[in-house]
């Protein structure tokens, strides 16, 4: 046993020296870890903020005014108003703004009548599908309220029959996207270095034809795979450490509220689990190009059937139970519930245990892939 751990260790400091001499490889993984987060939290933010609004309100009068006046930052922002419908139209669909607010003539005048309802036009730039709802929603309930402001209601009557709703904010209560998309980032990158790393490492023996004299060395294929293993999870954590030190918590005030020690040792977990999924990948592939190629087709669903990019609360049934399948699905409720909810092993055992029995099988399969080569290779 102690010769086996002796060429383990000397194989595992054989890849790490191997990853620091390969310095495109190097450079993407500080990369990734660093600079990828930083720019990922300032885009893709879905929050409703600073939508370009146009107005052509053909009514002037002081209910027009009223409404225009209620379409407000920083929700908003107040691009002018049209000549003509021409105008607006042409600025819609050029993109220059995303609304345009059509308030018809007479506007008022149906409103303080009350018989009929007093309508106005939202026309809204959906390209951008989100936003455009959120958007069309929220200047809805701005009509709403003007809506009930106009009506005649007797004094004291609305306040006896008003609910009151006082929302309060848990885990996020500025509600900061920088603290989802930071987190969200982290945890892709973590998934694409756990996949590429051993991959590359295993790649790499093959170009340059070391593999086979690792296989005809007094080396077990378990030691040259758990070597790959164990240097990815070096790396990835001490690049885990990097990211959440330098970046998320100084610039973005990313707060880690449960332990630190348990979330790193679960990432360690976590990229035992892409492990064996990664040298699974590098036992199809003789270059790294083919390499580069089967890894896009494998991430893609890992990461999409996660919840990182959709919910998974708005996915068809059968893509909903796939997504059990994917590590980062379970990774990323461990990962928010220790960071943002303080969260523990007593509630988090359940996603861990789950994450661990995908990791295992996965390994067990990368294994027997590279046991099954190293037969044909003797």
């Amino acid at each position: 046993m102690k010769i086996w751990l002796r060429q383990l260790r000397l194989m595992t400091g054989k890849e790490l020296r191997q990853l620091w001499r390969d310095r495109p490889l190097a450079g993407f993984i500080a990369f990734i870890f660093t600079l990828d987060i930083a720019i990922a939290a300032g885009a893709g933010s879905r929050d409703l903020r600073d939508i370009r609004v146009l107005v052509d309100d053909a009514d002037h009068s002081q209910a027009s005014r009223d409404l225009v006046a209620l379409v407000r930052p920083p929700y908003f922002r107040m691009v002018g108003q049209a000549a003509d419908r021409a105008e607006a139209t042409r600025r819609l669909e050029s993109g220059d703004v995303m609304i345009v607010l059509d308030i018809p003539k007479g506007f008022e005048e149906a409103l303080r009548r009350g018989a009929e309802p007093a309508r106005a036009q939202l026309l809204v730039d959906a390209s951008r599908a989100t936003r455009g709802y959120l958007a069309a929603a929220f200047v809805a309930g701005i009509g709403e309220r003007l809506a009930a402001d106009a009506a005649a209601v007797p004094a004291g009557a609305a306040a006896s029959s008003t609910v009151t709703l006082e929302p309060r904010v848990w885990f996020n209560p500025d509600l900061n996207p920088a603290w989802f998309l930071t987190v969200s980032e982290l945890l892709t990158m973590l998934t694409v270095a756990c996949l590429v790393l051993p991959a590359a490492a295993l790649v790499r023996e093959k170009e340059r034809g070391t593999i086979e004299q690792l296989l005809v060395s007094p080396i077990a294929p378990v030691q040259v795979m758990l070597a790959k293993v164990i240097a990815m999870i070096a790396v990835t954590l001490a690049g885990t450490a990097v990211a959440l030190a330098g970046i998320m918590q100084p610039i973005f005030h990313v707060p880690i509220r449960g332990s630190l020690a348990l979330f790193l040792a679960l990432s360690g977990v976590y990229a035992f689990t892409n492990a064996g999924l990664g040298l699974a990948i590098a036992t199809y592939a003789r270059n790294m190009g083919q390499l580069g190629l089967i890894v896009l087709l494998v991430i893609t669903p890992v990461i999409m059937l996660s919840g990182t990019w959709v919910t998974i609360e708005s996915m068809p049934p059968a893509l909903r139970v796939a997504t059990m399948l994917s590590p980062l699905r379970h990774f990323i409720d461990i990962a928010y519930g220790i960071l943002l909810r303080g969260s523990g092993l007593t509630v988090l055992w359940p996603a861990v245990l789950k994450m661990t029995a995908i990791g295992a099988a996965l390994f067990g399969a990368g294994l027997w892939r590279f046991r099954r080569q190293t037969v044909r290779i003797g």
